[in-house]
């Protein structure tokens, strides 16, 4: 996956629980765990908004790019 999602890392260092950021954020676990794992294929910037308020952190912080391209292949 070109973009890597670094939530994970993000939650431990603020010592937050996926489970209280998805109360804050209003997404379901199920949506979280799917952003966490680096399987979403695109997230709103409205949610994205709300992880980094509550989270106290910068876009940069929760999603890299790691230098490659990827090819979408259901296109």
């Amino acid at each position: 996956m070109a973009i890597q999602v670094h939530l994970d890392e993000l939650l431990k260092d603020r010592g937050m629980t996926a489970k209280e950021l998805c109360k804050w954020v209003g997404i379901t676990e199920a949506n979280l765990s799917i952003l966490r794992s680096g399987k979403a294929k695109g997230i709103r910037f409205g949610t994205v908004n709300k992880i980094c308020f509550y989270l106290q952190c910068d876009v940069g912080d929760i999603l890299k790019f790691d230098g490659q391209l990827e090819v979408d292949e259901d296109a």
